[in-house]
C-alpha cells in the first residue's frame, strides 16, 4: 500500500485541468491545488518543521483543509485536526498534548488558545506564509506506516486521547468508502459535516479519481437541499441528525436529491423508524458504516441495497479488518450472543499519542477493544446494543458522561452526579444530569449548574436537563447504576 502523498502526486498531475475544490471563495483546479499544497509544504519545511512534527488545524469547513491534507501527506508531518466547536480549555489541551509546532485557523478560533505557539490566521496571514514556498513536490521519504494524523477522541478520564492514524489507516478507510459508496470517476463529493472529522475520510476518496469536492460551511436544511441539486452532489457524508433535519424540512422535495448516489451515514446509530422513513422518502441511497476514531469509518459496512432488509444492523465486516465479538474472558462468543466488539487489521490505529497505558488497555495482541457491545447474526451482520462506557452521541458528536460529571462535581454544593443520554427526536440524544447536593439545605439551581458546564465545556456537552435528587441508585458494590437511571428516565422528572 502506498502513501497519501504518493497518491496525491499522481492525481495532481493526471487531473491538472479538472476542478478540484469549490468553497465560498470559488473553485480551484487540481493544478492550482498542486501549487498551493506544494507552496504550503515547502513553507512548513523552510520554517523549521521536519518529518514527524505536528501541525494543528483549527478552522471551519474551507478548501484549505484539502491543501493541508496534501501538504502534510507529502512532507511526513502529522496533522492534528481540532474540532472548532470545543471549549477553549479543551482546544488548549489537545494542542498542548499533541506538542504541535504551529496552529492554523481563523483568528477568533486560534486566539482562544492561550499557549506559546506559532499561530497563522488563514484569512489574513496564510497567503503570506506560503508566498515563498516552491511549487515543486518536496523531497521527503514517507512510508505507509508513518503517522498522518492525530485524531482526538474524548476520554473517560475527562481528557481527550489522540488516536495515531498512519497513511495505511487512512488509505484503508478511503478504499473501503470507495467500495461501499460505489464511487467512480463521474462523482462529485460534498462536505457539510466537519472536515476535521468524518467527512475528512471521504475527502481522501477524491484523490483516487481526481474528483471535484464542494465544501459547505454551514447546514441549513432548506438551503442545503437546494445546494445539493445545484452542485449536482452525488456522494456525501451525513450523520443521522442531519438526515433527520433534512427529511423533516417543510415541503421536502426528494427530487432535489436526484443527483445523490450515496449518502455515507455514520457517526451515531439511527432509530429504525426514522431510517425507514428516510428510505421511503429518498430511496436506497444510504450506505451505512460503523467505525471509531481508532478504526475509522469502516469496521462494518452496510450496502445501500441491503439496508432496507437489515435496518437494525450497521453491516458486516469491512475489507481491511477482522472483527470478533468476545466475552469478559476474551473468548469469541457464538453468533447471536452479546459481547464486546473487537477488531484487527490495517484499519486499526497504532495507539494513543503519549498514552502507553491507554494503548495497552485498548489494544491486546493486535486486537482493538472498542468497548461497544453487540452481536452478529449468521451472515455476519452486526447489531450494536450499547456504546463504549456509556458514551452519549448528540447531533453526531461524542460526549462522555464522566467529563460532564467532573465539571458538575466542581460545584461546592454538589455531592455526586450521574450523567446519561436521553432520547431526543432532533439530536438523537440529549444530555441529562441527576445531581445529589451535599446537604438538604444547600441552595443551587439547575440553571446555575448548566452555566457551570457551559463555562468549562463545549456548548454541545452541557446538560439540557438537570434534576436535583435525594439519592442515586447504586448496586451492592456502591456503584451508581447509570443504566437504571437511563432506562427509567421520564421527561417530566425522574421515574425511579
Amino acid at each position: 500500500m502506498e502513501t497519501l502523498g504518493a497518491l496525491a502526486k499522481k492525481t495532481l498531475i493526471q487531473h491538472k485541468d479538472k476542478p478540484a475544490v469549490k468553497d465560498s471563495k470559488g473553485t480551484i483546479t487540481y493544478n492550482q491545488l498542486r501549487k498551493n499544497a506544494c507552496r504550503l509544504a515547502h513553507a512548513l519545511l523552510e520554517n523549521g518543521l521536519k518529518k514527524g512534527d505536528r501541525v494543528a488545524v483549527l478552522m471551519s469547513n474551507r478548501r484549505e483543509h484539502v491543501e493541508f491534507d496534501i501538504a502534510i501527506a507529502m512532507t511526513g508531518l502529522i496533522k492534528v485536526p481540532v474540532n472548532y466547536r470545543l471549549h477553549p480549555k479543551e482546544l488548549e489541551y489537545i494542542v498542548d498534548n499533541s506538542q504541535a509546532s504551529i496552529l492554523f485557523g481563523e483568528a477568533e478560533l486560534i486566539e482562544s488558545v492561550q499557549l506559546p505557539i506559532k499561530k497563522v490566521d488563514v484569512d489574513t496571514e496564510y497567503e503570506f506564509y506560503i508566498s515563498n514556498g516552491k511549487e515543486e513536490f518536496p523531497d521527503v521519504q514517507v512510508n505507509e506506516d508513518d503517522l498522518f494524523a492525530l485524531m482526538y477522541t474524548s476520554g473517560t478520564t475527562g481528557h481527550p486521547k489522540g488516536g495515531m492514524l498512519s497513511h495505511r489507516n487512512m488509505l484503508s478507510s478511503a478504499l473501503s468508502l470507495n467500495m461501499i459508496c460505489e464511487i467512480t470517476q463521474e462523482d462529485t463529493i460534498g462536505h457539510v459535516a466537519p472536515l476535521t472529522h468524518g467527512s475528512n475520510f471521504l475527502s481522501q476518496c477524491a484523490l483516487f479519481f481526481g474528483l471535484k469536492q464542494v465544501i459547505f460551511n454551514k447546514f441549513d436544511p432548506k438551503d442545503f437541499i437546494d445546494d445539493l441539486e445545484k452542485e449536482e452532489i452525488s456522494v456525501i457524508f451525513l450523520v443521522p441528525t442531519l438526515v433527520n433535519l433534512m427529511i423533516h424540512e417543510d415541503n421536502f422535495d426528494p427530487h432535489k436529491l436526484r443527483y445523490i448516489k450515496s449518502i455515507n451515514m455514520a457517526g451515531s446509530p439511527i432509530a429504525v423508524e426514522k431510517l425507514n422513513k428516510a428510505l421511503d422518502l429518498v430511496g436506497p441511497k444510504f450506505a451505512e458504516t460503523y467505525g471509531l476514531v481508532e478504526a475509522p469509518m469502516t469496521i462494518t459496512m452496510m450496502p445501500k441495497q441491503e439496508l432496507k432488509k437489515y435496518p437494525d444492523s450497521c453491516g458486516a465486516t469491512g475489507p481491511f479488518i477482522e472483527m470478533r465479538i468476545v466475552d469478559d474472558n476474551d473468548i469469541e462468543v457464538k453468533n447471536g450472543q452479546v459481547g464486546e466488539v473487537t477488531c484487527k487489521g490495517s484499519l486499526v490505529m497504532q495507539g494513543y499519542w503519549n498514552n502507553e497505558e491507554a494503548t495497552k488497555e485498548s489494544i491486546k495482541d493486535g486486537w482493538f477493544y472498542t468497548g461497544d457491545l453487540g452481536w452478529k447474526d449468521d451472515l455476519g451482520y452486526l447489531r450494536l446494543i450499547d456504546r463504549a462506557k456509556d458514551m452519549i452521541i448528540t447531533g453526531g458528536l461524542n460526549v462522555y458522561p464522566r467529563e460532564v460529571e467532573e465539571v458538575l462535581n466542581q460545584h461546592p454544593a454538589v455531592k455526586e452526579t450521574c450523567v446519561f443520554g436521553v432520547a431526543d427526536d432532533k439530536w438523537g440524544e440529549s444530555i441529562c444530569a441527576h445531581v445529589v447536593l451535599s446537604t438538604p439545605s444547600e441552595k443551587v439551581s439547575e440553571e446555575e449548574l448548566i452555566s457551570l458546564c457551559k463555562d468549562n465545556l463545549a456548548s454541545f456537552k452541557k446538560p439540557r436537563f438537570v434534576h436535583i435528587v435525594d439519592t442515586l441508585p447504586k448496586n451492592s458494590y456502591g456503584k451508581i447504576m447509570r443504566k437504571t437511571l437511563r432506562e427509567n428516565y421520564q421527561p417530566q422528572g425522574w421515574g425511579i
